[in-house]
C-alpha cells in the first residue's frame, strides 16, 4: 500500500470550489486570443456526444468559457489544421478514448500509448471482427487517402445504431490500436486516416512506457481540476485508481486537505500560488462539461446533484431529457431542459435555486438563445410555480 506524503496545504471548501472553477476556465477573464484551441489545451480533453439540442456538447464547452464564439469556428478550431499551407499542415487535435470519446490536443498522442497497448492486448470485444476486414480497411486507406466509414463500405449493416458493418468494426479497432486516427470530421462523420500519414513525425511513436504516460495524464488532470481526490483525478481520463497511485507522487501535484472532504486530495501547485479572483461566468453548461463530469465531485463541491437523463425512460426523468446546469456566481443555481422551435428557445423544464437565481437563469437563457440565433425564449414547466412570473418578467426585460 502506498504511503501518501503529509498534506502541505489546507483549503476551505470555498477555496477549493474557486480553484476548481479557475482551473476549468470559468473564473477570471477568458483567453480570447487562444480561442477554442486554447480551451482544448487548457482542459486537456473535450467530450464528444451525438446528442444535439441547442448545439453539440463539444460546441457548448467553449461557448461556456468564451461566450458566443461562432459555431463553424468551433469545428474549424478542433478539426482544421493549424495552418492552411497544404496537405502537410500539422493537425491540431485527434479523437480518442479519454474520459469518454474526446477531442484531445495532438501533442498528447504519445501519452495515450499505454491505452493503445492495452487495446492491442485486449482479448474480448463487443463486436466480432470479420476475417480480412482489418487488412482491407488499412489497404483501402493507404490507397485512397482519408475516408469515412460510409466510404469504407458502410457504417452499419441495418438501421440499428449498434449493428456495425465489418468495415466499421475494423476501422474502429484500428483507431483503438493507433494504426488509424481521426483528425477531421465531415459533418458529424469521422474521417479516418492512417496514423503514419496524419500524426506529425515527432509525435508518431509509442516509446513512452506506461508510467511516463500515466504520469503525464495525472498531471494534466490535476491541472484541469485544480484540486481533486484520487478518484476525481482518475476519472478525468478514466484511469484506474492503482494507476494513479503508482505515479501521483512523481506527478508534480501536491497533497492538500479540503475542509469537508472525507478523502485526501491533490492540487496543482500553480493553482495554489495566487487566490482565484475575477469575473464569474453566467452560462448554461453542457451535461458533458468537464466541470460536472464526476457526479460525486459535483455534489461535494457545489452541493448539486447532476445526472444526464437522456437515456432514462421519460416517465422516470426528474429534470428533463437534456437538463443543462446553470452556472452563476461560481455556483450551480438551477437546471434548464432546452429545445428549439424555429427561432424560439423553449425552456421545457426549469429548476431554480430560489428566487435569487432568477436573474442569472434569465441571463443564461437569453445569451444562449442569441448564440443559436433565436430571438425569443418561451417557458413551459417551472418546478417552483411561484417563480414563473418573476422569471418571465426578467426574460421580457432582457429581450426587450
Amino acid at each position: 500500500m502506498t504511503t501518501l506524503p503529509r498534506p502541505v496545504t489546507e483549503l476551505s471548501a470555498d477555496e477549493a470550489r474557486r480553484i476548481a472553477l479557475r482551473a476549468q476556465g470559468l473564473l477570471g477573464s477568458p483567453d480570447r486570443r487562444a480561442g477554442v484551441r486554447g480551451v482544448l489545451r487548457h482542459l486537456g480533453a473535450v467530450q464528444l456526444d451525438t446528442i444535439s439540442v441547442l448545439a453539440r456538447s463539444h460546441e457548448l464547452v467553449p461557448y461556456a468559457r468564451l461566450g458566443a464564439v461562432g459555431r463553424r469556428a468551433v469545428d474549424g478550431a478542433y478539426w482544421g489544421p493549424v495552418s492552411a499551407d497544404g496537405p502537410a499542415a500539422r493537425p491540431h487535435a485527434f479523437e480518442y478514448w479519454s474520459h469518454a470519446a474526446c477531442i484531445l490536443p495532438i501533442e498528447e498522442w504519445p501519452h495515450f500509448a499505454f491505452r493503445r497497448r492495452a487495446y492491442r492486448a485486449r482479448p474480448h470485444w463487443n463486436h466480432d471482427l470479420p476475417d480480412g476486414a482489418y487488412e482491407q480497411v488499412v489497404k483501402q486507406l493507404r490507397a485512397e487517402g482519408p475516408l469515412t466509414a460510409t466510404e469504407l463500405g458502410g457504417a452499419k449493416r441495418t438501421s440499428e445504431w449498434w449493428d456495425w458493418s465489418g468495415a466499421k468494426v475494423a476501422v474502429e479497432r484500428a483507431l483503438m490500436y493507433g494504426e488509424v486516427v481521426c483528425v477531421e470530421r465531415r459533418g458529424w462523420k469521422r474521417v479516418y486516416d492512417l496514423a503514419e500519414r496524419a500524426v506529425p513525425d515527432d509525435l508518431l511513436h509509442d516509446r513512452l512506457d506506461d508510467a511516463e504516460c500515466l504520469r503525464r495524464l495525472v498531471t494534466l488532470a490535476g491541472r484541469a481540476l485544480g484540486v481533486g481526490t484520487r478518484s476525481d483525478i482518475a476519472d478525468y481520463h478514466r484511469l484506474k485508481a492503482e494507476q494513479v497511485d503508482a505515479v501521483i507522487a512523481d506527478s508534480g501535484l501536491v497533497p492538500v486537505t479540503v475542509a469537508g472532504w472525507s478523502r485526501p486530495a491533490w492540487a496543482d501547485p500553480a493553482a495554489l500560488e495566487t487566490p482565484p479572483r475575477g469575473r464569474h461566468r453566467t452560462t448554461l453548461l453542457s451535461p458533458f462539461d468537464s466541470l460536472v463530469w464526476e457526479r460525486a465531485r459535483t455534489e461535494r463541491i457545489f452541493g448539486f446533484t447532476h445526472r444526464l437523463e437522456a437515456y432514462v425512460p421519460r416517465p422516470k426523468r426528474v429534470h428533463g431529457y437534456y437538463a443543462m446546469p446553470v452556472l452563476a456566481g461560481g455556483r450551480l443555481v438551477g437546471r434548464v431542459d432546452p429545445a428549439r422551435e424555429g427561432r424560439t428557445l423553449v425552456a421545457r423544464q426549469l429548476t431554480l435555486d430560489g428566487r435569487k437565481a432568477v436573474p442569472a437563469v434569465a441571463q443564461a437563457l437569453v445569451e444562449a438563445a442569441g448564440w443559436v440565433d433565436c430571438t425569443d425564449v418561451r417557458l413551459e414547466r417551472v418546478d417552483a410555480p411561484e417563480l414563473r412570473e418573476p422569471l418571465a418578467a426578467e426574460l421580457a426585460r432582457l429581450l426587450a
